[in-house]
């Protein structure tokens, strides 16, 4: 499949440096869709940064569709780490005569970039383009868990027309459907009707308040390391550190704070997809949202560069396996241990009718405070919620 089509050249500023160092900048590495008929060769590519100039449901947020050139303007200035990359910038998606003709690009070139093994980095626009990005799963046939970073659910209403505060419920009644799970990092209470949590906890689906990830941050990384797809609201992201969205809020995350979990997402073997949403040139303060986010994907791409490659899907041996009999339950929690990197795995029993089409979700990226529990007899939430779809 031709992607090409789908892109328009970048209009770049010209990124020329002084030689005061030998190590270089992303402008200096990144193979980037400048020339019309010079579209970046695909083969080899690990990441694929891909823009998407739409916000025609946007909600409160009209703007934000001009966020991809400039985060580009400041990620291209960062210098690379310490690995070889083999990053394309693709350019961006030409806006569609309607909207769902941009949400159509955008789920084709997604999914043909994860078929080919490449993550794409999504530059929104508005986070109504989850859905689009959802639906390259769907076109894949892959059943998957999703994490949003956001400080509300956006499950609107159920008779609501698609925008971005209402993705996830379309998501959710989206038929055929292809969502295990369904992860909120750092959502705000006051912002949530106590309803949505509890149709939250009766899909079993995991939501995480933002004092409580706040409280002990690496509690993050198996979350994001249990995702297929991330999508990043930045109004979850405090006033004085991302002050480019209209809805933003004075609290939210620390800007440390989400470059730690963005590169928790970069470092997990599972994950093939990411967006960044909701950045609005219009609002943001010497583009310092724009900055963040450049920095964000920065923390990104250093984490994929240094994946472990140790999900327990590889050489058993690579393991060690502990078993836990909880008193009074049927079913031992078998706990796997990475030797290459000390990351934790749940093994979730699953009817054996169904073990190959959850093939990829019956192992439950865990942390050592979950054997803990386990050690003192209790089952961990984690287990459990698994448990509970999977049987």
């Amino acid at each position: 499949m031709d992607i090409s089509i789908y892109f328009e050249p970048l209009e770049l500023p010209d990124f020329s440096f002084e030689e005061t160092t030998r190590q270089l900048r992303l402008a200096d590495i990144f193979d980037s869709y400048v020339e019309k008929d010079d579209f970046p060769g695909l083969e080899g590519v690990d990441i694929a940064l891909v823009g998407v100039n739409e916000d025609r449901n946007s909600v409160d947020n009209e703007g934000c569709a001009h966020a991809p050139d400039h985060i580009r303007s400041f990620l291209y200035k960062l210098f690379r780490g310490n690995y070889k990359a083999r990053i394309a910038d693709l350019g961006n998606i030409k806006k569609g005569f309607k909207v769902e003709d941009t949400y159509f690009a955008l789920s084709s070139v997604t999914s043909e970039l994860i078929k080919n093994k490449i993550v794409p980095i999504i530059l929104g626009g508005s986070q109504d383009l989850s859905f689009a990005n959802y639906r390259a799963y769907e076109s894949l046939g892959q059943i998957i868990n999703i994490v949003g970073i956001d400080s509300v659910f956006d499950l609107g209403k159920a008779e609501q027309e698609m925008d971005s505060h209402s993705y996830l419920s379309k998501i959710i009644l989206h038929q055929p459907n292809f969502l295990f799970n369904f992860t909120n990092i750092g959502y705000q209470s006051y912002f949530i009707d106590p309803e949505a949590i509890e149709l939250m906890d009766s899909l079993y689906f995991d939501v995480y308040r933002l004092g409580k990830i706040r409280e002990k941050l690496s509690d993050a990384e198996p979350l994001m390391r249990n995702a297929d797809m991330v999508t990043v609201d930045v109004s979850a992201i405090r006033h004085s550190d991302a002050p480019g969205n209209k809805n933003v809020s004075p609290n939210g995350f620390y800007g440390e704070e989400i470059c730690q979990i963005i590169r928790y997402a970069g470092l997990s073997d599972k994950l093939t997809s990411i967006g960044f949403y909701e950045t609005n040139p219009k609002y943001d303060q010497n583009g310092q949202t724009s900055h963040l986010v450049a920095q964000m994907i920065w923390y990104f791409i250093e984490g994929f560069y240094n994946r472990k490659q140790d999900h327990p899907y590889k050489d058993q041996e690579e393991y060690i396996k502990y078993t836990v009999s909880i008193k009074d339950h049927k079913d031992q929690i078998i706990f796997y241990k990475s030797k290459k990197s000390d990351r934790w795995w749940m093994d979730v029993p699953v009817k054996t009718n169904f073990r190959s089409i959850y093939e990829r979700h019956h192992l439950v990226p865990c942390s050592y405070s979950d054997y803990e529990v386990a050690c003192k007899d209790d089952i961990p939430d984690r287990w459990w919620q698994a448990y509970q779809k999977l049987m």
